[in-house]
């Protein structure tokens, strides 16, 4: 399901829940002027065409303790299978995103840890130790002067 595919009732419940997640349907189904129960349908149907990818609360790292972020591209050998990476990215908690990239690096993650100390730790004893994996070049923020969802 691709925005074309969308009708104008998608495309306005998506705005208003990407603003906010926790709107009510029955909030939603006002500001839309139909029922609840279209509402409802509408949103169980973008979740199963996969456009609505579920919904979180989003933690402050820094307030729970996690002062070190930091963005981190990865050499892989030219034998290194692709997808077995990724699943051993996944097994390391603090790797929160993991993009397929172009230009120098084929992978890139993004990561979060309680220091500089720590994440140096992890690099060498969980990244740096997966199959495949023959170097990483990291950038640590500085700052993060904001995130936000994409826009319809």
């Amino acid at each position: 399901m691709i925005k074309d595919n969308l009708d104008s009732l998608d495309v306005r419940i998506l705005e208003i829940l990407s603003k906010n997640a926790k709107t009510p349907f029955l909030e939603i189904a006002r500001i839309c002027n139909v029922s609840g129960a279209a509402i409802h349908q509408h949103i169980q149907q973008l979740t199963a065409n996969g456009v609505i990818k579920g919904s979180v609360f989003m933690l402050n790292a820094e307030k729970v303790g996690l002062t070190t972020c930091a963005i981190v591209g990865l050499t892989l050998s030219t034998d290194a299978d692709t997808e077995e990476v990724v699943n051993g990215l996944k097994k390391i908690p603090e790797v929160v995103e993991c993009h397929l990239t172009s230009g120098k690096f084929p992978i890139t993650i993004k990561m979060y840890a309680k220091n500089n100390s720590v994440f140096l730790s992890l690099l060498k004893s969980s990244v740096l130790q997966i199959s495949g994996v023959i170097g990483a070049e990291s950038t640590i923020s500085l700052q993060e002067c904001f995130t936000r969802q994409i826009s319809l």
